[in-house]
């Protein structure tokens, strides 16, 4: 299957946005348990993973960072590579280089299974699947094994065509994971373990992946796609759009390069909304992308040695950070600080009307709308035509039929405008719904006092999430009120930004 390149960004605004953005984290505690080199952290709802060379797994509860009464879990013979909670939280698996998976009750540390690697060759990665259904191991003679979770049984296993297994991950709908090796291929096997793709990524090696839990939709043809982040021994983050159709099989599409670690790059992790990518690297630093744009949010260098792990914690605004100083750094983020989806940057009018036609595409690309390229460019539409589209002209021009797809064009261009203006607008916090951290259109009422988007909240609450967003205690209830009040108050604001200066 052959990889193709749509684009790649540069970013020379770099250093501007840095300075309005450097704030937003905040290092709020560091756990200095471990007696030798963190190796892998993982969150769950309510605790924080850990483990070590020291062969320990740590766990820590979120409210306070308090290591709980059952911790140090201890039982493998040798260091522990990695950590990760099933979806519920209830379950805890590590591995070790022993060649064993230890499956852990986080309620009470107890062992509830120990799997051994059939090759008895080192285990460096487990994952839980969403739904719980399946734990995969990868060992470093490039085995993998698909176990049954209800049964503590292997259910399937293969392996990787070359070298060590160091990394995977699932899709958000578990039909499919991606395996990571150590002679830089990426392989996409679906949960029968048959391998779907396999493709070159990292040239000196693969040394982590995570796919999004949010997939991107193309409404118009009825296709997902999934956007995965690989990092590797060659000091670049990757971005890739993954896509599955049950008739054209899998497609895996180069997106761009994130630039910025001067060294090999140990790991990256979506957040949880899928707006922000985190890396850490030899190069001592942690940086933090806005996956939409690619521009750097943070570069966090606390770590006096290589950062090897990093992890965000789903449901809160927490980002861990491990080394092989033998720390994992607690980092806050203010979400009330503005963030990239909160400010619209100086720039100029004119600069976006001088946009080339290739330019479009690349824009287009970055806001997930890569289908329209080839339409676009059929049209000749640069810079200057791009903003003059309006609904007529999707609709009569561009022949774009799908009403789903024109408004959210229409959104993106018109976000495109404002951006264009000479006056940086900072969008009122409380109008921001806390889980998109998008401007809200439709604000309800939910069962813990606060106002979210109605679509965001109901998909909270549809995906079996029954604790609050904001505080992570129980909703009593999943009744939502429509806030009219909030609604009016963002239609007055938005018809104040619309005034001319």
């Amino acid at each position: 299957m052959r990889l193709r390149c749509l684009f790649r960004l540069t970013f020379p605004d770099v250093r501007v946005f840095l300075l309005k953005v450097d704030k937003m984290a905040t290092l709020i505690h560091t756990i200095a348990d471990h007696s030798d080199d963190i190796n892998y952290c993982a969150f769950s709802s309510s605790c924080l993973a850990t483990c070590s060379l020291d062969k320990t797994i740590r766990v820590y509860s979120l409210h306070n960072f308090i290591e709980l009464p059952y911790s140090p879990l201890k039982g493998h013979t040798y260091a522990v590579h990695c950590c990760c909670f099933s979806p519920s939280g209830h379950i805890l698996a590590s591995c070790s280089t022993d060649g064993t998976t230890m499956i852990w009750d986080t309620q009470d540390g107890r062992m509830l299974a120990l799997l051994e690697q059939p090759s008895s060759s080192p285990v460096r990665v487990c994952r839980f699947s969403p739904n719980s259904t399946y734990l995969v191991s990868g060992a470093a003679d490039g085995s993998v094994v698909l176990w049954n979770v209800q049964s503590l049984k292997l259910y399937r296993s293969g392996n990787v065509k070359d070298g060590s297994l160091v990394a995977c991950a699932f899709s958000p709908n578990g039909n499919f994971f991606v395996t990571g090796s150590s002679c830089g291929d990426l392989t996409i096997w679906d949960d029968k373990m048959r391998c779907l793709c396999n493709e070159k990524a990292h040239d000196l090696g693969v040394t982590c992946c995570d796919i999004s839990s949010q997939p991107v939709l193309d409404g118009e043809h009825g296709f997902g796609y999934f956007q995965m982040a690989s990092c590797g021994q060659d000091n670049q983050v990757k971005l890739w759009l993954i896509l599955f159709t049950d008739f054209l099989g899998v497609e895996l599409k180069y997106k761009c390069t994130l630039n910025g670690h001067s060294a090999p790059v140990l790991a990256c992790a979506f957040s949880h909304d899928g707006q922000m990518l985190v890396s850490g690297s030899v190069d001592k630093c942690v940086i933090v992308y806005e996956t939409s744009t690619g521009n750097t949010l943070h570069t966090l260098s606390q770590h006096t040695r290589y950062v090897t792990t990093c992890a965000f914690a789903p449901h809160s605004p927490l980002l861990a950070t491990g080394s092989m100083d033998k720390t994992v750094n607690i980092w806050q983020f203010d979400l009330k600080q503005p963030c990239a989806g909160n400010i619209t940057e100086n720039a100029s009018k004119v600069a976006v009307e001088d946009w080339s036609e290739d330019d479009v595409s690349a824009w287009l690309c970055a806001q997930d709308l890569a289908d329209f390229v080839g339409l676009f460019k059929m049209n000749n539409i640069d810079g200057k035509e791009l903003l003059n589209l309006s609904k007529e002209s999707l609709i009569n021009e561009l022949k774009i039929e799908s009403l789903g797809l024109r408004r959210k064009l229409l959104q993106k261009i018109e976000e495109l405008r404002m951006k264009t203006t000479s006056v940086p607008i900072t969008i009122p916090d409380e109008f921001l719904c806390p889980i998109t951290r998008e401007l809200m259109k439709d604000p309800v009422i939910a069962a813990d006092g606060y106002s979210y988007e109605k679509e965001a909240i109901e998909n909270w609450i549809n995906s079996k999430r029954r604790s609050s967003p904001m505080t992570n205690l129980p909703l009593p209830s999943p009744m939502l009120t429509p806030n009219r009040t909030l609604k009016m108050a963002i239609s007055r604001w938005l018809e104040t930004q619309q005034k001319p200066v």
